[in-house]
């Protein structure tokens, strides 16, 4: 059985986010026990495991280092993009994952359709959450939320990009944080005046991710809350720099449309390809 290793949100290798590939061979998936400890030897953010259903009809299970999550935008978009370069997928794609169907068009770029959007809750107490930062002293003018297109992250904004960048993250307090208002990450953002829509951070230490240097549903997210914000139209096409602190600085494209559906997507670049040596 083979792995790969994909650098989602870029068209070189060694940028982006790397994402680990398996493509099974079986109709059924391996026990769960087994994939987590593939997931945990690759030491990737996620583990991708694919299993080929039909013709451009995929199931996808995602495994960090220490558990199995429902979702994960970039390791999508590195699979579909490694099953196109393959010759096995090909224009629109179906992927069934444990949060929802989706819709992928799979090409040399790919987008996916994301779960519906939804606020699940604003944050009252901010002091602890921008302290976990090593942030002093900021009251910010926009709300600090959970905000969720398949996985609930907590959107947290800064002032400005030297600010973001010079963070100092305190991972313990962040794990608590997360977990208690059920997120899987501080998804951390500021404005640049750039091109870009936003500079973006992701911080997901209590699965096992310090940093993520790009993260497709978490910036699907960010989109559904700008527009809810008022920083976007009901239609917009939005650009997000993430990963420049980690020197893997990714592209993440999102798209929101007149009806809510919200798409992400990207290029990847196939770094490289392995044999898994255990049944």
């Amino acid at each position: 059985m083979k792995y790969h290793i994909v650098d989602a949100f870029s068209d070189q290798p060694f940028g982006g986010n790397p994402a680990g590939v398996v493509l099974l061979d079986t109709e059924k998936f391996p026990d769960r026990e087994w994939m987590q400890h593939i997931a945990a030897a690759l030491r990737f953010s996620e583990t991708a495991f694919v299993r080929r259903d039909r013709e451009n009809e995929y199931t996808i299970r995602y495994f960090t280092p220490k558990a199995e999550v429902e979702l994960c935008g970039h390791a999508t978009i590195a699979s579909f993009y490694l099953l196109h370069q393959k010759g096995m997928a090909s224009g629109q794609c179906l992927c069934h994952t444990l949060v929802d169907d989706l819709h992928i068009e799979a090409g040399e770029k790919v987008m996916m359709q994301m779960a519906k959007p939804r606020i699940v809750a604003t944050v009252a107490d901010t002091e602890e959450i921008y302290r976990a930062l090593g942030v002093k002293d900021y009251r910010p003018t926009m709300p600090v939320q959970v905000v969720s297109t398949g996985l609930p992250d907590i959107m947290i904004p800064l002032p400005d990009v030297v600010t973001l960048q010079s963070l100092q993250p305190n991972m313990e307090a962040i794990s608590e944080i997360t977990q208690k208002h059920d997120a899987v990450s501080f998804h951390v953002f500021a404005f640049g005046n750039d091109g870009y829509t936003a500079h973006v951070r992701d911080f997901a230490p209590l699965y096992d991710i310090p940093e993520e240097s790009a993260t497709g549903t978490a910036n699907a997210s960010l989109t559904y809350y700008l527009q809810q914000c008022g920083h976007l139209g009901k239609e917009a096409d939005c650009a997000f720099l993430q990963g420049e602190a980690m020197g893997r600085p990714s592209t993440i494209a999102t798209r929101i449309q007149a009806d809510g559906s919200i798409f992400v997507g990207g290029t990847a670049a196939v770094e490289a390809e392995g044999v898994l040596m255990i049944d």
